[in-house]
């Protein structure tokens, strides 16, 4: 309640404020009390249009004000009378205080309220005098046609505001004078507002045309100011849609906007009941897509504009695609029968159907085929009631409330979709237990859906809903309603096997081939062949096992799955059983036979068997998988016996078919394959296989070994457990090792295809200098639209004009791209000007390059000459190696003349003529060095120096005076101290000028320049002769630097050629947002951490440049403080925004993104003219001009058409109602970007039948003329949108408001370059372009992560994901073509997609990585995807070692359920061989190799543990010294130094040595070594395997929020503790533990110990340490005792209800059991927990105590020993509240217990041969077995409960705890003791912060100069 009233008082303050000030801190219109109107009135009547009209005209007249408000708390308490609304009471107090206030100002006492009509009335016809309204839209229109690219523009922005304001409140004036005249009398209405006030007021209506809400075309208003409106193109679409003959009339009274005529959507509307703002917004969709596709036909005719039946075909064809499809998978035909017969108008009628149902389909959308059933009876009772004359409302929409489309066709679904999501307990249930998305979709595959009939026969199975689960822990399921569909999500790991047997069987059965050629020494002959035929029985088991596992995992579908489908199954489980026994007995059979006996009858016929069988099965793999034969096969598909060995052979599903590549492309990826399995398999062979014969022989034939403990089963069987031990880690080798290849040999094509594509060719500032002059014509070929061809002609003068129309073409994109750059705060105001290229228009006869280029070259080219003996061609010779110095010279030489001609009278411009005259004389007699004095050009210089520094200020008589001045002086110098020719021959001339001079007339009268083009002349010219410095070093921003050697270098990359913005494609740009940061606050940059210091300062050390530059740009001093900013309330956001930009926020994004429209308005505006002849267009001057760009109507208008952004913020209305800041920063956005779309999930409380229910609608809102959120479109949702991951959700909700051919999925952390949004139409362009056997679905985009400088682990994650997104997906776009979709940037074919479930997957838990499955779904459907380099998106990375962690465990969780899903599993079914390989080592297959690679290890490790504790490994050694059996010793001692993160470093180096040059390459990879990369990459193998496993025994992946702000602070040792405790520390222990048993027991000793186990031990340590290795501070002593206390605390503090798992380690410890909780889950746990109580069975034997003896009599009294143990820690730690009333008692005990073990230990040490050795040994084996124990009991922690043991288990784990932290902990203290270890981690860290000039070292000690802060 306190939260309430404070509210309120909130609210109040608020309104009063608004009163007070009319202003908030910023100057922006405050949102008083009109921002807070609650989301249950929202959706009435428009009362925050009314308190805001009120706001407007408080000053202007009060009284009326009072009225407005007044009306509006009438219209609230109308609206909800009993104030139930959330929220509502409180506005409605608070407007009551509002009005109470407006009345307590009066001066003129008590209210007249019968005047309320009479002053609103007069005051109307006030307001509009007032404000000359009439005149205001007259003054508009003459701007108008003063011309669209005129410098009017903000006149007319400022004009067009204006009015909209004026006329949105005379619109609120009227309609409450209405409303107010009505409430007096009905009836004297019309008698209160006289006839030509109501004609004035409709007028003023109808002025308000773009006040109403609309997206991007005004389709409900008349054509008036919107330039969008005036295209051919959108008015043929919308003239398309119009009310055609076949359609039944509608009711006189169905209501249809006065604006337009009645439409094909407005019938739908009746006829089904769709929602109002779905039509409008689908109407807008169709005629947006109508008039892109019309555009790339053609434009039409102006004068009656009709669309192409083209278009309207291709629309149709596209969107229905899908149905079309699913009625020929059904052999079913379409509603329309023959597509020819049907209408252009039923068409577009059948399109605008679909997509009003996919509009309103709400999570229905992920069920695409669904949507295809309830379309395909729409249109089916549509055709029904087409013969009526007057049109009737569907029977199928009909209900007691109305006709609703959403309550009678989508609620059904919606609501048993929505009980079975309730039942997975928030994704803790098995999946196997509900029904997901893709289980009711699957349902409509089969002709058995049309059993729901038409209307819903709700009675249907399929709509049952499932029953609540049991609680049980024993059982696994629980209740549930209708079984799976196709699949069941069984959590094993059998999945690998059963999506991928092909590759296992193929391992497998290579595998025993090489044994078997191995073991017969590679001899070939019948003993060999007869082995190696074994293969048959070992391929006809494994497919059997394949069937068994076809069986188990379609248990829990079979009562709903088809029956053709499970009678598929079984027939093949009986084949493969029969063929699995008589296989199996006939190879028996012929291995009974003699070996000679080649005559065996048994043997043929086997033999002959295999044949036929491999065969056969070759034969049918060709048929089904190799491309060229498909179209044979489905040939022959009318073939009964064809069909049915195809059923059989492969499965047959709607998705999968025709998943083939063309010939070529098969070719490409087979090729590659082969080398990667030749060089695998080479390996195998010869280094893995072979080796190990000669030893296994000769283990096999030892069979008089000596056990040093008692042995139960090698003893006996030929030494199978040592064998075992040495074939273990090479046979997990040999199942890896083919990942290693792919690796190596995918990085090396990826490498030369780099190389082809020609990345990397510009990757230095020297280059993009060198390459300068060639990027405009390259820029021509690539960016620019063709152009005509201009001339035949080649001399030289004409290509001198071709590279200045291209330099002229150029230059506006390049100058555009160096704005931005300075906007940005990359460049200093002084670089951008040297970046600049001039504009290239004007008469000079060569080509203006920029200043950066030119800089300095006159001074060199001035030396040169100066100090030139030689002739004028070695001399020019020497000036032209440089070709910049030279185009410096003649730039100056020819400037100079246009300059003094410009400037000087007739006199003057004589002596210019006669000097230059003379000049190019003495050139063409090549005497220019004896003519002139060239010695004396410094003189020549330093004048024109003057001249120009004088001409380029403004015009005073002193300027005139001493420009005068020195053109006398240049007139001088040249006359007696340049020229030294003979002038006789032009003696007038002279004479006439010496006489000029004589008399002081000479140059009197000088033209000053005002002409702005000449004045940049003149500018340039200045800077030319002064800039002595190079710049050869700008720009000098490393970031700046990056994106443009990117983009130069792209213009060399092949790309499709550039379409005019009126014909490009379509698109949008869609970024999902929750919660995440969207504007920096002042707060939070200000906020100090614990070392003090803020986000602000660590921001200004860290981009020291940027920030000079940006103080710079708002005109402060660089070295001005912080404090002196906040004294701006426009400085603090310029701030603010600035911070933002260098973070991950929300407002980077939509910078970014926004980028796109301004690069689209930049092209349309210069493409006005390009129709014509270039060079003539471009003599004019404005041709190239760009300013005002931004404000032309007609280039706004064609990027608007072109371009869409949405940010779905999910939450953003709940934000609002809480008044977050996120909130408003949101609405910030959306006021600085115009074109910015908003869209999110509003809850409203709606009143019905007396009660308070929740109401969920999908909203699209933007910024009004006010700076308010205004409302587009309101889609009323069956229910909460959010039954599965938020994520996909939050785009599902959103999508039907994005636009366009295409949508580009952006997260909230990226970032875009305007430089690269001119590259977007290029790479649209690649939909149509050939890229295989299938146009492309998704064009996938290389990213740059833009993270990398922020610390050393924020390098390694960005050097190692762009690793993966350039070279990586580089080669599995092309040969391998199996590229998926990854996450963001990737463009999607928008209209595939949305007909095909949408851009992502949401079911529960199943789809975490939502993304990927976009890649899964579109391959499936036989999409193609593609990925492009060219063109670039920045992207953040976490930067954090725990925020890294917790991202590479959400993508391994990921990846985890990726194993279980349907998706997998088809994919591996239906690719052919080598495509499945492609993808499995690209997808799960990567994360379970990773796996491998761990588990290599431990096979290892326990191998060597069990040779050290049994003995056999030192007997086996010993025999082999004194054989001299070297093969033996040598696998005995094989080193394992096979470390996957070595291999998958190649990738890496290759992309360095492509994109930076090997000697960088060199440089960042010893670098990176040197900052432990490879601990940081052995740390992440660790994350990905816990987390890959434990989800696929488990479960429990889950979305992780890993925050992805700056990482500056020190984490503490528990909270790393609490993160990686059971992920790495447990396993690095248990290494350690392995290695010390082998150190202490085993037979290596020394070098060769420290040789084979160094990269174990690597591991282990830093598995154990790398998290306070990376940890900033995290070896400060202060620190460190800190982090220790905060440790103890945690620790010993006990857990309760509300308790979190940072606060008590009990709380934690219960958090980090809650994955375990099915019983197969606690089987499994308690199985791999067995492996513990090796070390206390072989270390017992190795005691003093136990002697020789090995009977199993003294592992029995290790178990008493440990029973005695575990009893004495009971003792000790029983609970002292049980034990209050008899603790002398207990103390007691305590002591005897302690005397007596100490008693006994000593009797045993001194009596027996027990030795202290032996004491220290027994820790070692029972701490191990201990913690079998608990890991056992905690797996059955149920039971241990009901046995009431919890309590003691739980104290048992805590100490196992607390030792665990302490052997971490103590090496750190050690080290933090050590005063230069922090020293040296904290450069290790921050060495890249280091070489941008931070000192990290100061700011983590505190050490802040910053006063300011």
């Amino acid at each position: 309640m306190a939260r309430v009233e404070d509210l309120w008082e909130r609210l109040v303050r608020a309104a009063l404020r608004r009163e007070r000030t009319g202003a908030d801190a910023l100057d922006q219109p405050a949102s008083g009390i009109a921002g807070n109107v609650p989301s249950s009135l929202a959706n009435g009547r428009n009362i925050d249009a009314i308190l805001r009209a009120a706001d407007e005209i408080q000053d202007e007249d009060p009284n009326v004000s009072r009225i407005l408000c007044e009306h509006a708390y009438t219209l609230a308490q109308n609206l909800d009378p009993n104030s139930e609304g959330r929220g509502v009471l409180q506005f409605k107090t608070g407007l009551m205080s509002v009005i109470k206030q407006k009345l307590a100002k009066r001066d003129d006492g008590s209210i007249d309220r019968s005047q309320d009509i009479a002053r609103l009335r007069e005051f109307y016809k006030q307001f509009r005098e007032k404000n000359k309204v009439d005149e205001l839209r007259e003054d508009e229109m003459k701007l108008r046609e003063s011309g669209a690219f005129s410098g009017n523009l903000k006149a007319l922005e400022r004009k067009t505001v204006k009015r909209k304001r004026l006329f949105q409140t005379l619109k609120v004036l009227g309609m409450v004078l209405e409303d107010l005249s009505k409430e007096v009398s009905p009836e004297d209405a019309e008698r209160l507002i006289p006839e030509e006030l109501k004609r004035v007021m409709e007028s003023d209506a109808a002025m308000t045309e773009d006040l109403i809400a609309y997206n991007i075309i005004p389709l409900d208003a008349p054509i008036m100011t919107n330039a969008i409106m005036s295209l051919p193109e959108v008015l043929a679409a919308k003239s398309a849609l119009r009310y055609f003959r076949e359609l039944p009339k509608l009711p006189v009274d169905f209501p249809v906007a006065a604006t337009r005529n009645a439409d094909m959507f407005d019938f739908l509307q009746f006829f089904f009941g769709f929602q109002k703002d779905n039509v409008c917004n689908q109407r807008e969709h169709i005629v947006h897509l109508l008039a892109n596709e019309q555009s790339r036909l053609g434009i039409p005719e102006e004068i009656d504009p009709k669309i192409d039946e083209a278009a309207v075909q291709k629309v149709f064809l596209k969107s229905l695609d899908n149905y079309i499809k699913w009625c020929n998978y059904l052999i079913i035909s379409p509603v329309w029968g023959n597509l020819e017969a049907v209408s252009k108008e039923k068409k577009l009628l059948f399109v605008s159907l679909w997509f009003l149902i996919w509009g309103e389909a709400a999570n229905v959308r992920f069920l695409p085929e669904c949507l295809c059933y309830i379309f395909h009876h729409m249109v089916r009772e549509l055709e029904e009631k087409l013969r009526q004359q007057i049109a009737q409302p569907a029977d199928s929409c009909k209900s007691e409330s109305g006709v609703s489309f959403l309550e009678q066709v989508i609620s059904p679904l919606y609501e048993v979709v929505a009980a079975e999501a309730a039942n997975n307990d928030n994704g803790r249930a098995p999946h196997s237990a509900w029904r997901n998305y893709d289980d009711f979709n699957e349902y409509f595959w089969s002709l058995n859906c049309f059993e729901l009939s038409w209307p819903w026969r709700k009675s249907s199975s399929f709509f049952m809903k499932p029953k609540p689960r049991s609680k049980n822990w024993l059982s696994p399921s629980g209740g549930q309603g209708r079984g799976k569909t196709s699949f069941v999500e069984h959590r094993t790991f059998l999945h690998l096997y059963h999506s991928f047997h092909r590759l296992w069987i193929f391992l497998f059965m290579m595998f025993q081939g090489l044994t078997i050629i191995a073991f017969n020494k590679g001899q070939f002959n019948k003993k060999t062949i007869k082995q190696v035929l074994s293969l048959g029985p070992t391929f006809v088991l494994m497919k059997f096992f394949e069937s068994i596992l076809d069986i188990l995992m379609m248990y829990g579908a079979y009562s709903t799955t088809r029956r053709l489908a499970v009678s598929r199954i079984f027939l093949r489980f009986l084949w493969f059983i029969a063929a699995s026994v008589f296989i199996s007995f006939l190879y028996v059979k012929a291995l009974q036979e003699d070996i000679n006996n080649s005559t065996s009858a048994i043997f043929k016929i086997y033999v002959f068997v295999i044949g036929i069988y491999a065969g056969a099965q070759l034969f049918f793999s060709f048929l089904m998988r190799i491309p060229a034969c498909h179209i044979l096969t489905n040939r022959c598909d009318r073939w009964p016996v064809i069909r049915f060995f195809k059923w059989m052979h492969q499965e047959h599903y709607y998705v999968g078919r025709g998943m083939y590549e063309r010939p070529t492309d098969f070719i490409k990826y087979v090729l590659f394959w082969v080398v990667v399995l030749g060089a695998k398999f080479s390996f195998a062979y010869f280094l893995l296989i072979k080796p190990l014969v000669t030893p296994t022989q000769a283990i096999v034939n030892y069979t008089d070994l000596q056990y040093s403990w008692h042995d139960l089963v090698s003893k006996h069987n030929h030494n199978a457990l040592t064998v075992a031990t040495l074939w273990g880690p090479i046979f997990v080798i040999y199942l890896l090792d083919i990942h290693v290849f792919y690796t190596i040999i995918s990085a090396v094509v990826g490498f030369l295809l780099g190389a082809r594509d020609r990345l990397g060719e510009i990757r230095s500032l020297e280059a993009v200098h060198k390459l300068f002059e060639k990027f405009p014509a390259a820029f021509m070929e690539t960016l620019h639209i063709p152009v005509p061809r201009r001339t035949s002609n080649q001399s030289p003068d004409s290509e001198v004009m071709k590279s200045k129309v291209n330099a002229a073409q150029f230059s506006p994109f390049w100058n555009e791209i160096i704005r931005n750059l300075r906007e940005e705060d990359y460049l200093n105001t002084l670089e951008m000007e040297l970046l600049l290229m001039p504009k290239n228009s004007g008469s000079l006869p060569l080509v203006q390059w920029p200043l950066f280029l030119l800089a300095s070259k006159i001074f060199m080219a001035k030396d040169i000459a100066v100090e030139s003996k030689d002739s004028q061609d070695e001399l020019w010779e020497r000036i032209t190696r440089d070709d910049y110095m030279r185009y410096a010279v003649e730039e100056c030489y020819q400037t100079i003349r246009l300059i003094l001609e410009e400037i000087l009278d007739d006199d003057g411009r004589m002596w210019v003529e006669r000097i230059y005259g003379e000049i190019q004389e003495s050139i063409s007699k090549k005497s220019i060095h004896v003519d002139l004095q060239l010695n004396r050009l410094p003189l020549v210089i330093s004048r024109v120096t003057a001249l120009t520094g004088i001409l380029r200020e403004k015009e005073t008589p002193e300027l005139q005076m001493g420009a005068v001045k020195a053109v006398l002086d240049l007139y001088d110098v040249i006359q007696h101290d340049i020229l030294v020719v003979n002038r006789r021959g032009h003696y007038e001339t002279w004479n006439t000028l010496t006489k000029a001079r004589t008399e002081g007339r000479l140059f009197s009268k000088l033209k000053w320049p005002r002409d702005a083009e000449f004045r940049e002349r003149v500018k340039r010219l200045h800077s030319l002769l002064t800039i002595k410095e190079s710049a050869a070093n700008i720009p000098k921003n490393l970031e700046a630097r990056r994106r443009l050697e990117f983009f130069t270098n792209s213009l060399f990359m092949e790309m499709p050629a550039a379409k005019p913005v009126r014909e490009m494609l379509s698109f949008s740009v869609f970024t999902p947002y929750y919660s995440e940061i969207v504007l920096y606050s002042m707060p939070e940059l200000l906020k100090k951490n614990e070392d003090g210091i803020s986000v602000l300062f660590y921001l200004q050390k860290i981009f020291p440049d940027e920030w000079k530059n940006f103080l710079s740009r708002i005109g402060r001093d660089e070295n001005s403080i912080d404090l002196e900013l906040f004294d701006s309330p426009n400085d603090i956001l310029e701030l603010r925004f600035w911070a933002s930009y260098r973070g991950q926020t929300l407002a980077r994004t939509v910078r970014g993104m926004m980028y796109y429209r301004k690069a689209l308005m930049l092209q349309s505006y210069l493409e006005r003219g390009s129709s014509g002849d270039v060079e003539a267009t471009l003599s004019s001057n404005d041709a190239t001009d760009t300013q005002g760009y931004e404000l032309s109507p007609e280039a706004r208008a064609q990027a608007d058409l072109k371009f869409t952004y949405v940010v779905t913020c999910q939450i953003y209305g709940k934000q609002k109602e809480e008044q977050k800041p996120e909130a408003t920063d949101i609405a910030l956005l959306m006021q600085r970007n115009e074109a910015l779309r908003v869209a999110f999930i509003d809850e409203v409380e709606a009143l019905r039948d007396g009660k308070v229910q929740k109401e969920y609608y999908s909203k699209l809102v933007k910024a009004d003329i006010n700076g308010k959120d205004k409302e587009i479109y309101s889609i009323k949702l069956p229910g909460n949108p959010k039954l599965g991951e938020g994520k996909p959700e939050n785009q599902n909700h959103a999508i039907v408001f994005t636009r366009g051919n295409a949508v580009q999925t952006i997260d909230m952390n990226q970032d875009n370059y305007f430089e690269e949004a001119l590259k977007i139409r290029n790479l649209l362009e690649e939909f149509h372009r050939d890229h295989g056997l299938r146009p492309p679905t998704i064009l996938g985009v290389r990213e740059h992560v833009f993270t990398g400088s922020v610390s050393s682990l924020a390098s390694f994650m960005s050097n190692q994901e762009t690793s993966f997104v350039t070279l990586g997906q580089r080669v599995l776009a092309n040969p391998l073509k199996v590229r998926m979709h990854y996450g963001h940037p990737d463009v999607f074919d928008r209209i595939f997609h949305i007909t095909r479930g949408g851009i992502s997957k949401a079911s529960r838990v199943i789809n975490i990585s939502e993304d990927i499955y976009a890649g899964f779904n579109t391959t499936l459907r036989q999409g193609n995807i593609t990925h492009h380099e060219y063109i670039q998106v920045g992207k953040g990375r976490d930067v954090g070692l725990n925020q890294i962690a917790l991202f590479e465990g959400k993508v391994a969780g990921g990846n985890g359920e990726q194993v279980l899903s349907r998706d997998i599993y088809r994919l591996g079914q239906l690719f052919d061989f080598f495509r499945m390989l492609s993808f499995y080592f690209t997808t799960v297959g990567f994360y379970f190799c990773t796996m491998l690679t761990v588990l290599t290890v431990y096979v290892f490790l326990y191998g060597k543990a069990y040779l050290a504790l049994s003995g056999v490994g030192e007997e086996i050694e010993t025999r082999a010294h004194i054989s001299q059996n070297t093969a033996l010793s040598a696998a005995l001692n094989t080193q394992f130094l096979f470390q996957i993160g070595v291999f998958t470093a190649v990738p890496m180096i290759l992309g360095f040595i492509l994109e930076q040059g090997f000697l960088r390459a060199v440089v960042s990879f010893i670098t990176m070594q040197l900052q432990l990369c490879s601990v940081f990459f052995t740390f992440s193998l660790g994350t990905r395997t816990h987390y890959f496993g434990r989800t696929i025994l488990h479960g429990g992946a889950r979305y992780q929020a890993t925050g992805r702000g700056f990482v500056v602070r020190h984490i503490k040792f528990s909270e790393n503790y609490r993160l990686y405790s059971r992920s790495h520390f447990v396993k690095g222990l248990e290494v350690v533990l392995l290695l010390v048993v082998y150190l202490a027991y085993g037979y290596n000793q020394g070098l060769s110990y420290i040789l084979l186990t160094i990269s174990s031990w690597f591991m282990a340590l830093s598995w154990l340490f790398a998290p306070y290795v990376f940890n900033p501070s995290g070896f400060e002593w202060q620190k460190t005792v800190e982090d220790f206390k905060d440790w103890t605390n945690w620790l010993f503090y006990r857990g309760g209800i509300g308790v979190k798992g940072e606060e008590s380690w009990e709380a934690w410890w219960d958090e980090e059991l809650s994955h375990i909780r099915t019983l197969e889950g606690r089987i499994i746990e308690t199985i791999l927990s067995l492996r513990f109580f090796i070390f206390q069975y072989g270390i017992v034997y190795k005691l003093q105590a136990s002697a020789s003896d090995t009977s199993l009599t003294v592992y029995g009294l290790s178990w008493v020993v440990l029973a005695v143990v575990i009893i004495l820690f009971k003792v000790f730690t029983f609970s002292q509240k049980i034990s209050v009333n008899f603790q002398l008692v207990l103390r007691f005990i305590q002591g005897l217990s302690f005397m007596l073990a100490l008693a006994g230990l000593a009797v045993a040490v001194i009596f027996t041969k027990l030795s202290v050795a032996d004491i220290f040994a027994c820790i070692l084996a029972f701490l191990p077995t201990g913690w079998g124990i608990l890991s056992i009991a905690v797996a059955c922690k149920p039971l241990m409960k009901q046995l009431g043991l919890w309590k003691s288990i739980r104290s048992i784990a805590r100490l196992y705890d607390a030792g665990m932290g302490m052997l971490i902990f103590i090496p750190i203290a050690l080290f933090s003791w050590l005063p230069f270890v922090s020293t040296f981690q904290t450069r290790l860290m921050f060495n890249q912060a280091f070489s941008r000039g931070l000192e990290i070292s100061l700011i983590l000690a505190g050490d802040n100069p910053n006063s300011g802060l």
